[in-house]
């Protein structure tokens, strides 16, 4: 496994993976990388739902995302087929669930990227899963009563690289 920073360094959205599906060591690793991540006040309110690149659902919901759109996104769907999609769903009412599901997306992101594996944040299905279908959705995805969807993730063996992002540090950073 790779350093935290070279993972940091290292990682950008993966969006082409192979066939090879996640062993089962894979995904508890990035799973408790999610569930290790700190919430606001300790509550705990994140859930995950693993959900195999094969499944119907994500199918339906990629229709559904598409009909939003008005029409189908040119470069595949919205997990890229990755074999492997973690949606993170989080309590309605709560003021920082969108922060802390945030917060562990990108631990399993950064998890994902040190055990060798690529993965992209997923939030482009957001009107779908709270659209009229919200609550059909809820129930497909195992989503606990009074939760909603924030944040997915999918993650794979890399089909594609690309290079991380530059950033102009005198641009974005202010020191007082």
């Amino acid at each position: 496994m790779i350093s935290t920073e070279d993972a940091i360094r290292q990682r950008s959205s993966t969006r082409g993976y192979t066939e090879e599906k996640l062993t089962d060591e894979e995904v508890k690793k990035i799973l408790e990388a999610g569930l290790m991540a700190p919430t606001a006040t300790n509550r705990q309110e994140i859930h995950f739902t693993v959900v195999s690149g094969d499944s119907e659902i994500l199918k339906e919901l990629e229709a559904d995302k598409n009909g939003l759109r008005n029409g189908a996104d040119p470069r595949g769907n919205f997990y890229y087929c990755a074999p492997t999609v973690f949606f993170l769903s989080a309590e309605t009412a709560f003021h920082w669930s969108e922060v802390d599901a945030g917060i562990a997306v990108q631990n399993m992101a950064l998890m994902a990227e040190a055990l060798g594996l690529g993965s992209v944040i997923i939030g482009c299905v957001n009107d779908a899963l709270h659209g009229e279908k919200a609550a059909y959705y809820a129930k497909a995805l195992a989503f606990p009563e009074g939760y909603d969807f924030k944040i997915a993730l999918a993650v794979g063996h890399k089909k594609v690289t690309k290079e991380p992002h530059t950033y102009d540090e005198a641009k974005s950073v202010s020191v007082l």
